[in-house]
């Protein structure tokens, strides 16, 4: 279980990368990841591709991620998503929410 970050070249996307399980044992990482920049100044991209689990405390953690960002005009890509951690995110209507691929 980790949480890896990335600025992009041009400082405009921050990438958060989840590997293995997201769930509340990473709450205090994931929520150190997003505050290090500016929800301003940065798109946030949540990478996914790594991510074996998901519960529903990772479900509130992108929600407090996504209220920092702006809530209703925030701008999050929830990307390489595995079909269960889509599938999670689905019924949860987060696809309503955040852009997910």
């Amino acid at each position: 279980m980790s949480v890896q970050t990335t600025l992009s070249e041009d400082g405009r996307t921050y990438t958060i990368a989840i590997d293995g399980r997201f769930d509340f044992n990473l709450h205090q990482q994931f929520r150190s990841a997003y505050e290090q920049v500016d929800p301003k100044q940065v798109h946030y991209q949540i990478d996914l591709k790594t991510t074996e689990y998901m519960d529903s405390s990772a479900l509130g953690m992108l929600l407090l991620l996504r209220e920092r960002a702006g809530g209703d005009k925030s701008d999050i890509d929830i990307v390489n998503c595995p079909p269960e951690i889509r599938n999670i995110l689905t019924i949860s209507n987060f696809n309503q929410l955040f852009k997910i691929s």
